[in-house]
């Protein structure tokens, strides 16, 4: 295919499809002629990769390409693949290493992960940018004093066990590792807001059951 019809295909302008080539985010063309290439499939879901992470998970250019290497990288396992474009997507703020609740924090994630038995999660601990989001989170919790031991803690890590088999079968129905990779990353960025949502509806639900005053006997 030509570039218009490979931006008619990926719903990417052709603008944007030169600037990708030109930052090595595409693989170039099969060149035809000194001003034209030929485009295929590869393209095609190159595309939707580049276009999950930078416009639907905000994240820089120079990370893209990083991403897209490893992502591509076949003596990688694909767990390993996965994670690369994961990764990279925005995880939240981190904790500042002076905070003395830090600490505690860490330790509580630590037993956390240990009671649930996520072992590859403990053997990455800090190297995951979403184990330090979780660290600065309990320790923002720990600094007000609300709850957040791992009692507390518990529930949502069962239900967010469940929520990844969930998560992780909706990418398995790609038949290709390549679409694997685009919809680990698509989807985390895109079902993220609607779990909040869901949370903060069902916050609504549970309060009215509890507290409305329904004017009954």
């Amino acid at each position: 295919m030509r570039l218009a019809e490979l931006s008619e295909r990926s719903g990417v302008s052709t603008a944007t499809i030169k600037y990708y080539l030109r930052e090595g985010l595409l693989q170039p063309g099969r060149r035809v002629s000194a001003t034209q290439a030929e485009y295929d499939d590869t393209h095609v879901r190159r595309l939707r990769l580049v276009r999950a992470l930078i416009q639907l998970g905000k994240v820089p250019v120079a990370t893209a390409r990083e991403v897209i290497a490893a992502a591509e990288d076949e003596s990688l396992d694909h767990h390993l693949r996965l994670g690369a474009a994961t990764w990279a997507l925005p995880a939240g703020p981190e904790a500042d290493g002076d905070d003395p609740e830090v600490a505690a924090a860490g330790r509580t994630v630590a037993a956390l992960l240990e009671h649930v038995g996520w072992r590859h999660d403990q053997e990455l601990g800090e190297l995951s940018p979403a184990y330090r989001t979780l660290v600065a989170a309990v320790a923002a919790l720990r600094r007000l004093g609300y709850p957040c031991g791992v009692a507390h803690l518990l529930p949502y890590a069962r239900l967010a066990a469940q929520l990844a088999v969930t998560d992780l079968d909706l990418i398995q129905e790609q038949p290709t590792e390549a679409g694997q990779i685009e919809a680990a990353v698509a989807l985390t960025v895109l079902y993220e807001p609607v779990l909040l949502s869901l949370r903060r509806l069902a916050h609504s639900e549970e309060s009215a059951r509890r507290f409305m005053d329904t004017g009954g006997a």
